[in-house]
């Protein structure tokens, strides 16, 4: 028997879809008026849509609804965002404690595994391989590799060390180079007068 109320029924609003505005979803039709998402509201389409039996999300309000919860997954200490989750029937002030704690409870431990950290000689504090720059020897954090005297920021064709501390070449030669006539120092002119 011929279908003649037209195409198949929206998920959201039960009335027909017909082809030209029909997006599916988890073999569901909807109108594209309708696909937005049930918590926030918010237009959806094929990249930003995350379907729940029935429901249909934005993956944002998903990920808060059926995601993991704690410490770690957006929901505490490391987390900007003051949602509630109300509007979902969330109650996120009392989420589960994380299984293990987020921090080394033992510094030594760390140290055994990993090793010592190298300190950076400029500020003193701990120098990870993701910001660690080699100069004189020693590691420095990127936004430390700066020159003693003019605080230009260095790099390795530039860079010369000296008693433990780092210049740019021009500030090298200036404090520690050569002096006189002919050096950077008194010219001609100055000393005749």
């Amino acid at each position: 028997m011929p279908n003649w109320g037209g195409g198949a029924k929206c998920g959201a609003c039960d009335k027909s879809v017909y082809h030209a505005e029909e997006i599916q979803c988890n073999g569901r039709s909807f109108h594209k008026t309708c696909f937005y998402c049930m918590a926030c509201r918010k237009a959806l389409d094929s990249t930003t849509v995350a379907a729940h039996e029935s429901e249909i999300y934005c993956k944002t309000c998903y990920g808060r609804k059926y995601g993991p919860k704690g410490i770690g997954y957006g929901q505490g200490a490391g987390c900007l965002s003051t949602d509630t989750g109300e509007h979902l029937g969330l109650d996120l002030q009392h989420s589960p404690k994380p299984a293990r704690p987020s921090t080394p409870t033992n510094p030594s431990k760390f140290a055994k595994k990993f090793g010592d950290v190298e300190k950076c000689p400029r500020c003193g504090k701990s120098v990870y391989a993701a910001e660690k720059i080699m100069g004189g020897g020693k590691p420095w954090h990127k936004t430390c590799f700066r020159c003693a005297f003019c605080g230009k920021s260095l790099e390795s064709t530039n860079v010369t060390d000296k008693d433990g501390e780092i210049y740019c070449k021009v500030c090298y030669a200036k404090n520690f180079g050569p002096k006189g006539i002919g050096f950077g120092g008194l010219t001609q002119v100055e000393k005749k007068e």
